[in-house]
């Protein structure tokens, strides 16, 4: 129950820097946005409807088509963060900050709407809109998801040139790139890890070196070369983005031929992590 309190927080916090990014940041100094706020950020310029109205029902139809594509509590805090969000529009539309820089306000506008989002997406929810959109690609046409938002990001925000002009879409795409490097910032958080598999004919002097040098687990998995069909040792470690350099001068002191691959980790769970119930 905490943690639902807790969760719904961060939602409604997050709806809110949302809506602020586009009444301080964004429609002030006729910038866009990429999918459904980037469609009402261009309905407003063009007929100057409600953006918050436009929002919840373009959302809210998406919802109503897309449900099933989401699970019970995805659905819900979706639910709430496009209400709320819409609610936050209205509530704000005539805040305002005195600042006709440019490019400070498509800096602040991604930051302000990358926290938010990347709020929203952390604890299980989303904005709808394209999300829901690249899912039905997904499910229908096979579309890796990251691709599918791309594109319709991409579409609306290009669409925009012929509102906002060639130098306010260059901003735009500044203001997205930083809203884009933020949000991965809240949703992986100060610390990414990282997956590590490495095969070696040395596995066992490696794997004792990062016991020893590096105070971490290591998990050995059986395996065979396909072509060979020589069996071999690979091991598996979880580290912090910051001890890959110490591990990579570990396993090149003790095998140069070493096969090593790196991955990205965003939530690790157990033993010398984070616990698992939090």
């Amino acid at each position: 129950m905490k943690k639902r309190l807790v969760d719904i927080l961060a939602i409604l916090v997050g709806a809110l820097l949302f809506a602020l990014a586009i009444n301080l940041f964004i429609i002030p100094h006729e910038l866009g946005e990429g999918g459904v706020t980037g469609i009402t950020i261009i309905l407003f310029y063009l007929f100057e409807w409600s953006p918050g109205l436009v929002s919840l029902i373009l959302n809210s139809l998406l919802l109503i088509i897309g449900y099933k594509f989401l699970d019970k509590t995805t659905t819900v805090y979706t639910i709430i963060a496009v209400s709320f969000h819409s609610l936050f529009l209205v509530l704000t539309k005539n805040w305002h900050i005195d600042s006709e820089e440019l490019m400070i306000n498509a800096i602040f506008g991604g930051i302000f709407s990358g926290t938010g989002i990347g709020l929203i997406i952390r604890v299980g929810g989303t904005t709808a809109g394209s999300t829901i959109l690249a899912r039905i690609m997904k499910k229908y046409l096979d579309w890796n998801v990251s691709y599918a938002l791309l594109f319709f990001d991409l579409i609306v925000v290009l669409s925009s040139f012929f509102v906002i002009g060639a130098q306010s879409l260059m901003f735009t795409i500044v203001m997205l790139y930083i809203a884009t490097k933020v949000m991965d910032f809240i949703i992986e958080g100060v610390n990414p890890k990282k997956a590590i598999m490495v095969v070696s004919k040395e596995h066992v002097r490696i794997a004792e070196q990062v016991n020893v040098a590096m105070d971490r687990g290591v998990t050995v998995i059986h395996g065979y070369g396909h072509y060979t069909k020589l069996p071999k040792e690979i091991l598996y470690i979880v580290i912090s983005k910051q001890e890959v350099s110490m591990l990579k001068k570990i396993v090149r002191s003790i095998d140069k031929e070493a096969f090593l691959t790196i991955h990205d980790v965003r939530d690790v769970f157990g033993e010398g992590f984070m616990d698992i119930s939090k």
